[in-house]
């Protein structure tokens, strides 16, 4: 690329080819750089500014990355610039400079920031103009439209917001392509666009487009072949003249989806050309009209939402071109229409047609890919000539009435790959019959009267992501046999009659894409294996891995086409059932209530970081629940009652701030509520049950509850050593202090004289007065008389020798009274323990006091 003289450098279509631009030498003679659809990565050179003599640029369908270089603005011989689809960033180029460039394809990357009204007047030659897919934001400007020989302008899939103005003096304009859809453009669709007289292609969908649109103004645009105005908040009308449909244009394509359209406009009679027709999400009531099966072009048809409820007469001479035929969501009745022959994708899923189905109906389904009957009023046994559809892939025939048995042949078909029969009544066993290249994807047979065991087979279809057996009355153990598929997103074995123990051994890496898990209303029993749930990867990823993939469990029906099955499932959380008729892939759940599993809770529960709602209610779970739990950030829902949990609430739940439903009821949970977070908003049935819990929002006050409840946890956690040194040490003091009062008089001495410095303080501040213990000899003999005279004083000597004669054994006499008229307390020194006779049988201690 350095060689001075050379001009042309094509590498074009060498898919294997990589390698990153170098730097460009000053007066360089390259023409053309030709690198589209390689594997050329790394930012482009600020250096290719220094290629003058550059005209024609193709760098489209490779890995560059980084912003366009600014130094482009100066190349003035440039006529074609494509670098769509790479992951260039920054802004919209200034290529003003050159004069002569005819086209500018950036689409398909990350640009970003506004498109500048005043740079596109110098280039009066541009013809093609793309910008779409990428991240600009800001107006559509005006001065685009005024470029005498621009053709195309491409703008979809962008940021572009407010009002697309109005414009005049554009009858001469070129302008065949107008694509502005998917954006935020709003306020009403300018009337000045029906003047644009070349305009074959008008795409407004997807935007906030509003007012009213008069589908009659079409007519001006004689050129026009497709019009898309779909999803918008515009009101189109249409006047039904018939003299107005001839000067109608032809057109192929007409979108009109979500407009409020209120009939079928009859200028389509004439529609020779139509081959795409999508009039859903409108407000057209009453019958399908005849004329409609007669457009001889027509290819695909979708009159889906609406309010159709009959047909005008039966299917008569039908187009062999119809291929797509979408009828869903209508009120219409009666026996299922005669398919088209060519027809490859068939919707009539979600109306109220009541019949069986016909026992030929294989012969009409020869090119079918696509068929959905589901959510109608059909009932009858399912015909095994349906097996006759060849290329049949996706299989709806949920929610009706078919009874009988599952024909074996259509468990036996190598194409299928969605097989919906959920919610019939459907009886039997599951045949055993997958193939060997088996091309499921898609089981869901919930909600028959399936018996019998978990067919064996299944393990052939080593691509399945979604099984849902669930609410039939299967007797089996755990499906091991499917530890294989690593593809499995979706295990739905729910109210069934499974048993034994779950998780499978010898297996590293289970599972690791599986997301929901419903083994609900089972016989189940044993441990929760923790070791399993660290195989299952989808659950454990962090939260940006998961918002960067956010995408929706569905396959795509026809290559190129936007048609797609749609996965659905019913799941319990936040204690209701709810049907998420999209699962999104960042959803993960598991759900093992209402079984028999015993032991503690693992640990291992805390390494799913991405769970949305854990449900492990009414079983026979033990011991805490694990603080690993606060790991689990992504939570929404939390139910672990009816169990036999114990031990506190541990307070690391409090960091759970999605945390919007919580059941701890019924379990034997003690201490105090934490607080904090949404623990704040859980009502008192959240932690009902539990008698040894106590706090907000139960009304048990903790002040004693917590006392009772901490013995009672040092008791079940063993002895409280504490408690037992505490006892020990106060016994061992009190008993060699005992010791030594009663061996050492010095000792008995200090502990009077100790009791007389805290009573001479003690006393006198409550108005008493006191004497210590050494002035108390002089005034005993005084006092001792006068007291033992007042004392015996209305006794006579026979009383005194009965009640001497009652006591034998030693007794002391506590020897102190106060003497309340002398504010002193009077203690006498020498009273003592005596000798007495001994005490009456009737009588377990003496005391005498002086009063």
């Amino acid at each position: 690329m350095k060689v001075p003289t050379l001009q042309i450098i094509d590498l074009i279509g060498n898919e294997e080819l990589q390698g990153s631009l170098p730097e460009f030498p000053d007066g360089g003679a390259l023409r053309s750089l030709f690198l589209a659809r390689t594997r050329f990565l790394g930012s482009l050179p600020e250096s290719i500014g220094n290629l003058k003599m550059l005209s024609r640029v193709d760098l489209s369908n490779c890995n560059f990355t980084g912003p366009i270089p600014k130094s482009m603005a100066s190349l003035k011989e440039l006529v074609y610039v494509d670098m769509s689809k790479n992951k260039l960033n920054g802004s919209v180029p200034v290529l003003s400079m050159a004069k002569n460039l005819t086209d500018i394809n950036l689409s398909y990357n990350e640009l970003t920031g506004q498109i500048n009204s005043t740079h596109w007047k110098s280039l009066t030659k541009l013809v093609n103009l793309n910008l779409g897919n990428n991240k600009l934001n800001g107006s559509v400007p005006s001065s685009l439209f005024y470029l005498p020989s621009l053709k195309q302008l491409l703008l979809s899939n962008n940021q572009l917001s407010g009002q697309l103005l109005e414009f005049a003096n554009i009858s001469s304009s070129s302008l065949d392509t107008l694509d502005l859809s998917s954006n935020n453009l709003e306020g009403p669709v300018p009337r000045s666009i029906f003047l644009l007289q070349q305009l074959k292609i008008l795409s407004l969908s997807s935007n906030n487009f509003g007012g009213s649109f008069p589908l009659n103004s079409v007519q001006q645009l004689k050129n026009l072949s497709t019009l898309d105005l779909s999803y918008n908040s515009l009101l189109i009308s249409y006047n039904n003249t018939d003299s107005f449909r001839s000067s109608f244009p032809n057109i192929t394509t007409l979108k009109l989806a979500s407009g409020e359209l209120r009939t079928f406009p009859n200028f389509l009679r004439d529609q020779s050309r139509l081959r795409y027709l999508d009039l859903s999400q409108n407000q057209i009531h009453g019958e399908i009209p005849n004329w409609i099966w007669k457009l001889n072009s027509i290819s695909q048809l979708n009159l889906s939402c609406n309010s159709l409820v009959s047909f005008e007469g039966p299917f008569l001479n039908l187009t062999s071109n119809l291929s797509v035929l979408d009828l869903h969501s209508n009120q219409l009745q009666g026996h299922i229409p005669i398919f088209p022959p060519l027809a490859t994708y068939l919707d009539y899923s979600r109306n109220n047609f009541s019949s069986t189905m016909p026992d030929d109906i294989g012969g009409f389904l020869n090119y079918t890919i696509f068929l959905s009957l589901s959510s109608n009023n059909l009932d009858g046994s399912i015909p095994a000539s349906i097996c006759k559809a060849a290329y049949l892939q996706v299989l709806d025939l949920s929610n009706n009435s078919f009874s009988g048995f599952i024909p074996p042949c259509l468990i036996a078909m190598t194409e299928i790959v969605v097989l919906n029969l959920r919610r019939n009544e459907l009886a039997g066993s599951i045949p055993d019959g997958f193939p060997g290249h088996c091309s499921l994807k898609t089981l869901d047979i919930n909600g028959n009267h399936l018996k019998g065991q978990f067919p064996k087979s299944l393990a052939n279809c080593t691509v399945l992501e979604v099984l849902n057996i669930g609410s039939n009355q299967i007797m089996d153990t755990f499906p091991c046999l499917l530890k294989s598929i690593s593809t499995l997103r979706v295990l739905v074995l729910r109210s069934n009659r499974f048993y034994g123990q779950i998780g499978c051994p010898n297996t590293t890496g289970t599972w690791k894409m599986l997301q929901i898990v419903d083994i609900a209303h089972n016989n189940f029993s044993g441990e929760i294996p923790g070791r399993c749930l660290t195989t299952w990867k989808a659950m454990m990823g962090d939260e940006d891995d998961a918002q960067s993939k956010i995408n929706h469990l569905q396959f795509r029906v026809l290559q190129f086409s936007d048609l797609n099955y749609q996965d659905a499932i019913t799941v319990t959380t936040k204690g209701i059932e709810m049907e998420l008729v999209k699962i999104l892939t960042v959803f993960t759940s598991i759900d093992i209530s209402c079984n028999n599993f015993n032991g503690w809770i693992p640990a291992q529960v805390g390494q799913l970081k991405a769970l949305y709602a854990l449900n492990l209610s009414n079983n026979a779970l033990t011991g805490p629940i694990p603080p690993s739990l606060g790991n689990l950030t992504q939570l929404e829902s939390l139910d672990l009652s009816n169990n036999s949990l114990s031990g506190t609430i541990p307070p690391e739940l409090t960091v759970l701030t999605f945390l919007s439903f919580l059941n701890l009821s019924d379990n034997n949970l003690s201490g105090r509520i934490p607080s904090g977070n949404q623990f704040q908003t859980f009502s008192p049935e959240s932690f009902e049950d539990n008698k040894g819990l106590c706090g907000a929002p139960l009304l048990v006050n903790c002040s004693n509850t917590s006392n009772a409840t901490d013995a009672a946890s040092n008791v079940e956690s063993g002895f409280d050593w504490q408690s037992i040194y505490t006892g020990l040490g106060f016994g061992v003091g009190a008993a060699v202090m005992v010791i030594l009062l009663m061996m050492w008089a010095e000792g008995r001495n200090w502990t009077d004289n100790s009791i007389d410095k805290i009573l001479l303080v003690i006393l006198p501040m409550m108005g008493y007065s006191y004497k210590p213990r050494h002035e108390w000899d002089n005034d005993w003999d005084e006092e001792f008389e006068e007291d033992s005279k007042f004392f015996t004083e209305g006794y006579d000597q026979d009383e005194f020798e009965s009640v001497d004669k009652e006591f034998q054994g030693p007794f002391c006499v506590f020897c102190s009274k106060l003497d309340t008229s002398r504010k002193s307390a009077i203690h006498n020194p020498n009273c003592t323990c005596h000798f007495s006779p001994p005490m009456s049988s009737t009588s377990s201690s003496s005391s005498s006091f002086s009063s």
